[in-house]
């Protein structure tokens, strides 16, 4: 697969190529010396050290991510840290994903500052109790970081908000990006401390350490990395307008699989890579890879799923059904519509408010008979934006209380408090519906655990006095902007933007029979409770294994400076050309042939000037001066360019459109191939090529005696390759019984003489 990203080879003169015998599986925890290692010995293998075998047979897993999955509580008395596992984090739940044996090493920040004279006590201690290894960022690079450059411009530009005025969004702002490129640094610094690289996988999560694969692939090569991106992932013509667009674009193309949560999300993606690093890809057997530099970065699809046991343990909780028994007296008569977010701008709370209104206004008999229970967790952000979304969320509550309410009734309840994970179960387990109204959401799982939730316990069917055997109901009321709606196929999918559209969807919800709510509930739940966290992360990380596969099978070789740092993967019979080999043959024989290319070679590709520099062609004057040597520019373009162009070298050889013409000096006639004497199919292409150029704005045709070119490298890159595909199969019917062959190449289609 032709890319863009291998064009200038020439980049590969210079470097180490990364060349040393075979070397056995057991390795030191560092690797010194980075190579080729072709056949690695298995886990069963004993050369004799029983210690190093064993070693290379545990199985290691680190997690990377922003924040550890721990709670951190300082002792009033002692002054002490202590820490607790947060039993909500997703990354503590991936861990049921891997084997038994597996050693899981968390590394991220905490959610506390600690003092630096601390740091190297508590970092200890988190190590040999958790398995943890905290980064401790300093207070003012993690404010640049995280509340700058990742909340004021990655979290508002992957959810399609542009800054396209100082009151609607930060603009760029170098500083902050320093800070996020700084704080990634550190946090490769601390995976490098713990890492084994020969055998240990590391997992990176999410939008806040995007360039730290470029880091660790420049110090290990061959590491084994993975990337689950937990955000929505824009479109190009919203992502194209991030300045630092291909820094990050290429950190991630150093992972070899990344993660999404939707085909959208992936799609965006590679539509960037192919509009801005002009990167194709292909689907390789069911997974789509992409071809960077020689290596297959792979992509993956998969939405995260709810940690059953977990959101069932809480069901049984006496304190869950006390607070059950609560509710049910609370709203007794009414119909329960639940919405649980966090107060963000994304989330669409003012619009599912004026959803309920519009409901109530159109359906008075409803009055009285429903509530929604708002439940509002605490922002992550601090922003102008959260503020005013709070302060409408409000207002439009009061409003439509005052206007629908009573003395005895409130038709929307705000719950805006820390609400504990019992009583969020409790609220799921007895809403009759629970809509999830955001503009534009990663995931979201709050649709999972209300079906989980619904589903219930033996110990919620004895606090709700309902029967093992009653049937379960529940009903899903999704924007169609968030990541769990195309898995939610028996939810009613809605455009939060259309009020009436909500509120019509709401009537339907509450008002469907009991059979069909059944039904649509019984089919979530099979998915919901077979696509948990584990089956997830298991999932991911067998991807992971898979586009590892070939690491050692391949010759690795590390180019490019700071944040555009790659490595280009060589096939294992690559063997690069020493200067110093070549100056030698040289020198000792005494008939040379030198064939070199036009475009590319001689002149960039990307250069609008065609003419060689002076210094180009005094390079092949010398090398055309010396009898010894027969010098050839092969090339696809005309005679007639060619040879205008190539004017000064008079004894330089010149094979014109692929050798159909062949010119041995200046002073010699050409001499034309017998292949192809019949041109009369040109007659035939001509206006099939011009009808495509009429049609694709930015193509053109490059008309040569023995053929004639397509060119779409200015037109739209998908556009373009779309026609050039139906180009292709234009022209291969109208030749079938012609002497002519079509050739589909990087941004052409040609068609030349049949050899």
């Amino acid at each position: 697969m032709a890319s863009r990203s291998c064009a200038n080879f020439l980049h590969l003169a210079s470097g180490n190529l990364l060349d040393i015998p075979q070397t056995p599986r057991g390795l030191p925890r560092v690797m010194t010396v980075p190579g080729i290692i072709s056949d690695m010995d298995s886990c069963s293998s004993n050369d004799g050290d029983s210690d190093v075998a064993s070693s290379g047979c545990r199985e290691r897993k680190i997690i990377v991510a922003n924040m550890l999955p721990l709670h951190a509580k300082r002792d009033g008395e002692t002054s002490k840290w202590h820490f607790s596992w947060d039993e909500d984090s997703l990354l503590l739940h991936l861990k049921d994903g891997f084997s038994p044996e597996t050693e899981v090493v968390f590394v991220g920040s905490l959610k506390v500052d600690i003092d630096v004279n601390e740091q190297e006590e508590v970092a200890q201690k988190l190590l040999e109790d958790f398995n943890c290894v905290p980064t401790f960022l300093p207070h003012d690079l993690q404010k640049k970081f995280y509340l700058g450059f990742c909340k004021q411009h990655l979290w508002p530009l992957f959810h399609y908000m542009l800054p396209m005025c100082p009151d609607h969004g930060d603009r760029f702002d170098r500083i902050l990006w320093q800070a996020y490129v700084s704080a990634n640094k550190i946090f490769a610094d601390k995976v490098m401390e713990v890492i084994n690289p020969d055998d240990d996988y590391v997992w990176i999560h999410d939008y806040h350490l995007m360039v730290l694969p470029t880091f660790l692939r420049k110090h290990l090569n061959r590491i084994k990395l993975g990337f689950f991106l937990h955000s929505p992932f824009p479109s190009s013509e919203i992502y194209r307008t991030l300045p630092v667009r291909d820094e990050i674009l290429r950190g991630l193309l150093n992972c070899d699989l990344i993660g999404f949560h939707t085909f959208d999300y992936a799609r965006h993606f590679l539509s960037c890579c192919s509009r801005m690093l002009g990167l194709d890809y292909e689907s390789k057997r069911g997974h789509i890879g992409l071809d960077y530099f020689g290596r297959t970065v792979f992509i993956k699809i998969l939405p995260v799923g709810v940690h059953m046991g977990r959101l069932e343990s809480v069901l049984n909780l006496s304190s869950t059904a006390a607070r059950v028994k609560e509710i049910q007296k609370q709203f007794e008569g009414k119909k329960l519509i639940l919405g649980i977010d966090d107060m963000d701008i994304f989330k669409g709370i003012s619009l599912k408010l004026l959803a309920v209104e519009q409901l109530l206004q159109q359906h008075p008999d409803l009055q009285g008979k429903i509530v929604l229970v708002q439940i509002v967790n605490p922002a992550r952000g601090f922003g102008k934006d959260v503020q005013e979304a709070k302060k409408e969320t409000y207002m439009t509550a009061k409003k439509i209380n005052e206007v629908y309410g009573s003395p005895n009734y409130q038709p929307v309840i705000l719950i805006d408090r820390p609400v504990p994970r019992y009583e969020k179960s409790a609220y799921y387990a007895l809403a009759e519906c629970c809509i999830v109204n955001a503009v534009r959401d990663g995931m979201n799982l709050v649709p999972y655990k209300y079906i989980v939730c619904r589903q219930g316990t033996p110990g919620m069917d004895e606090a709700l006095g309902v029967k093992p055997e009653y049937p379960r109901t529940s009903m899903l009321v999704v924007s169609e902007f968030i990541g769990c709606s195309p898995s939610l196929s028996g939810a009613i999918r809605v455009n939060p933007w259309d009020i009436d559209a909500v509120a019509e969807a709401l009537n339907t919800a509450i008002t469907m029979p009991e059979s069909e709510k059944q039904l649509r509930h019984e089919k979530h739940y099979r998915y919901v409770s077979t696509h948990d966290v584990a089956y997830w992360a298991r999932s991911f990380v067998m991807d992971l294994d898979r586009a590892c596969q070939d690491h050692y099978s391949k010759r690795c070789w590390g180019i490019g400076l700071g944040l555009s740092f790659r490595v280009v993967s060589l096939s294992p019979s690559f063997r690069r050309l020493a200067i110093d080999h070549i100056c030698s043959a040289y020198r000792r024989t005494n008939r040379r042939a030198i064939f070199l290319d036009y475009d590319g070679t001689l002149v960039p590709e990307a250069s609008i000037i065609k003419t060689p520099s002076p210094e180009v062609i005094s390079i092949i004057k010398t090398l055309c001066d010396d009898p010894k040597n027969t010098v050839f520019i092969v090339s696809g373009r005309g005679r007639a360019s060619l040879s205008d162009w190539l004017a000064p070298c008079e004894k330089l050889g010149i094979a014109a459109e692929h050798g159909y013409f062949i010119r041995w000096s200046k002073d010699s006639e050409w001499e034309t191939s017998p292949v192809g004497a019949d041109l009369e199919w040109k007659k035939i292409v001509e206006p099939v090529m011009s009808l495509y150029r009429e049609a694709t704005d930015g193509s053109s045709i490059e008309t040569k005696e023995g053929g004639l070119v397509w060119h779409h490298l200015d037109a739209d890159p998908d556009f373009g390759s779309c026609q050039a595909k139906e180009l292709l199969d234009h022209l291969e019917s109208v030749l079938a019984n012609e002497p002519a062959v079509v050739h589909r190449g990087q941004h052409i289609v040609e068609v030349k003489p049949q050899v």
